[in-house]
């Protein structure tokens, strides 16, 4: 079981949504939301103007959904498919035709979404990895900590490592978060050659030295322990403007990500909010077993990222 959060647990994630609710709602196509808690969760981003859905699915599924659970769906536009794969292909063409600035799961298959997302034909990809942030809101850490890959990127390689490092230095941007500084994780803070995390840390932050990477300050390899822990990092005589500092945190592979999420989940009562990054448009990620505050934390932490992309857009010279 879930141990229950600390209700300062969720400042971090509220002020998110204040930012959000304040930047206005961000055009969303939702992907077959055909059950209650998926339903749910979208219609309440929606109540609260987060975004601005559209419900991709069997059009009379989802209103036996709506009815059966008491959700009002008055006034939400509905696009009508199949099943969930052909919700998919819909939700994902809603982007591609302009209609949508954000994507978000339903109730289907995650695997199902992402094929449509990077479908050859009629896909949302760009020249990006596609990589997955967590965004944690653990109980005693000040800030919010962004952790990546975790979700989609099992054993990524020095090359995929790049984009992922810049997709969660982009998303750390967008979040407005005031210094950016980014940690490349290994099981210890040395190089050593005979261990490939420490080797491709070393080499991640000499990229971002020399400008290859950009827009935060980037350093590795840092154990766990030294990197979010000033104290850990002054026992180990480590100077470094990350090293117990760290607000992004790239792990080595999937594996180590996923455990890493779900021992702070777990173990310290974080909330975990997802999003994918290095498509046209961000991705919300959301499982079955999501508080509704997490639910909400992903609409908001897209719908920032989708108006820091119009901001951008709108400021580049014609």
């Amino acid at each position: 079981m879930k141990p229950v959060s600390k209700p300062e647990a969720h400042e971090k994630y509220q002020r998110l949504i204040d930012a959000a609710i304040a930047a206005g709602p961000v055009s969303t196509a939702v992907a077959h939301p055909c059950d209650e808690v998926s339903l749910k969760g979208a219609v309440e981003a929606a109540r609260l103007r987060l975004i601005d859905p559209t419900l991709v699915g069997p059009t009379a599924r989802i209103k036996e959904v709506a009815n059966q659970n008491d959700i009002d769906i008055a006034g939400l536009r509905i696009v009508d498919s199949l099943h969930s794969h052909d919700s998919a292909a819909k939700a994902v063409e809603l982007v591609r035709n302009g209609e949508a600035e954000a994507l978000m799961k339903g109730s289907l298959h995650t695997d199902e979404l992402m094929a449509a997302v990077v479908a050859r034909e009629g896909g949302i990809r760009t020249s990006r990895r596609i990589s997955h942030c967590f965004i944690m809101d653990v109980p005693g850490h000040p800030d919010p900590l962004i952790i990546t890959d975790a979700a989609v990127n099992i054993a990524p390689t020095l090359e995929d490592k790049i984009d992922i490092v810049q997709n969660a230095i982009d998303l750390a941007t967008a979040l407005k978060m005031p210094q950016v500084r980014v940690a490349i994780l290994s099981a210890m803070e040395t190089v050593n050659p005979k261990v490939q995390s420490s080797v491709e840390a070393a080499a991640l932050s000499k990229m971002a030295e020399r400008g290859q990477i950009t827009g935060a300050t980037v350093d590795g390899p840092l154990a766990l322990d030294n990197a979010i822990s000033e104290e850990a990092a002054a026992t180990k005589h480590i100077t470094s403007p990350v090293a117990g500092r760290a607000n992004v945190l790239v792990v080595p592979d999937l594996e180590a990500g996923n455990m890493l999420a779900k021992s702070l989940s777990f173990l310290a009562g974080a909330d975990s909010a997802g999003v994918v990054l290095g498509a046209r448009v961000p991705i919300i990620l959301t499982s079955r077993a999501d508080s509704l505050m997490a639910r909400l934390a992903s609409c908001a932490v897209a719908a920032l990222i989708a108006r820091f992309r119009r901001d951008q857009a709108a400021s580049r010279p014609v």
